[in-house]
């Protein structure tokens, strides 16, 4: 993707993100969000949810990246988003970071209560069974950043009921 500093560790399921990034994520509880980073294009200002998102929890930097349908990649302090994006001299679109979102926004300045795991557990089989998403609760709210089927998806409230909350202590 030319994002300097990006070197993706794909994990699938929720004991093998557990394992490797459990403890990592409840540290982050009682610090505040700073800032984020996300990947726009500078032609439209569209979100290019392919790229990973960055949240900077005063200066602990969580770089998530969902891929296919239950593969996750969770980096810490890898990403360089001062860099310039390279790479896509073969697109009409100019990837740049970005630190504007209105559903991120609103986070910014406010105390992390809870970083969870939550585990895709639909009542039917579908493709995304058991797919991980992460989710930041802060006490005037909170956002998940899942699958979108391939790419990354920001939800703000309440998850979806099928997804199953696994919280760290």
């Amino acid at each position: 993707m030319g994002i300097s500093g990006f070197e993706p560790t794909f994990l699938v399921g929720f004991e093998a993100v557990r394992e490797n990034h459990g403890p990592r994520l409840a540290g982050l509880s009682g610090r505040r969000l700073t800032g984020f980073a996300l990947v726009r294009f500078a032609e439209d200002g569209e979100w290019f949810a392919d790229c990973p998102v960055v949240l900077d929890f005063e200066g602990v930097r969580v770089e998530v990246c969902h891929w296919r349908f239950d593969e996750l990649s969770i980096g810490w302090n890898a990403i360089d988003t001062t860099a310039v994006i390279t790479g896509w001299e073969w697109s009409e679109f100019t990837p740049v970071w970005s630190s504007a979102d209105e559903r991120l926004e609103p986070f910014v300045g406010r105390e992390l209560r809870e970083a969870s795991l939550l585990e895709w557990c639909p009542s039917g089989q579908d493709l995304a069974d058991g797919a991980i998403a992460l989710e930041f609760a802060f006490d005037a709210g909170r956002f998940c950043i899942g699958n979108g089927l391939d790419e990354n998806s920001i939800e703000v409230g309440d998850p979806h009921p099928d997804f199953v909350r696994h919280r760290h202590s």
